[in-house]
């Protein structure tokens, strides 16, 4: 079967990280999570104070930053690495959670991080899963999936997975975060989050996490297979 491009894009808590993990890992495909690079960046943004609205220090910052993944023997899964540091549970703390959408609407940031992601999808065989993959990054991606699911839903989802990592929060304060980051990603200038026309929507709201990954990797193998 050839090789194809898969684009998840969809709100914050819906599940799309994990999904588009599992889906790579049932397909032997390569996994990018865009939504660790940004948070990278915003956790050097916030450990070197830089001023989002300077767009100098901006700059200077992009050009000092080094993304990249590496396979985790423990987790099974990639870990983030921000200059060289394994850094995949510091960018899932709820101050860069809070910042990150700011971050994300910097156009500087958005070019910087777009032009990697379009690289590292050469070759295609990749699940990448972000706010505009199949709109901007990968806009003739072979299948397109938007995911979507009720905001209660995704923030207890979200608020177990940061319970999980030793991370407690309260719900509210994750339900919070959840509704400025759809206000921020929905109504940004830049690449705002948005359904590719062409896009399949999948709701996960009631669904489980197996029957979310098998609907999409029965849509992967039809395209696959065409």
């Amino acid at each position: 079967m050839k090789k194809i491009i898969i684009a998840i894009d969809g709100n914050s808590g819906c599940g799309k990280s994990t999904t588009a993990k599992a889906l790579a890992k049932k397909l032997h495909y390569i996994y990018i999570d865009t939504g660790a690079m940004y948070r990278a960046v915003t956790l050097f943004f916030i450990e070197h104070d830089i001023d989002l609205n300077n767009e100098e220090d901006v700059k200077n910052a992009l050009a000092q930053i080094d993304i990249s993944f590496k396979y985790n023997e423990e987790t099974g899964h990639n870990d983030t690495y921000l200059n060289g540091k394994n850094v995949e549970r510091e960018i899932r703390q709820m101050e860069v959670s809070n910042l990150v959408s700011p971050v994300s609407e910097i156009p500087a940031v958005r070019r910087k991080l777009q032009e990697q992601q379009r690289r590292l999808g050469e070759d295609k065989g990749v699940v990448m899963d972000g706010r505009d993959i199949g709109t901007v990054v990968f806009p003739d991606a072979d299948l397109k999936i938007f995911m979507t699911a009720d905001l209660e839903v995704r923030a207890e989802r979200r608020r177990k997975e940061m319970h999980e990592k030793g991370m407690n929060v309260e719900l509210n304060e994750v339900i919070a975060n959840l509704k400025e980051r759809d206000r921020i990603d929905s109504s940004r200038a830049d690449s705002p989050l948005k359904k590719a026309d062409d896009a399949i929507v999948v709701d996960t709201s009631h669904l489980t996490f197996d029957e979310q990954v098998n609907k999409i990797l029965e849509l992967a193998e039809e395209k696959m297979k065409a």
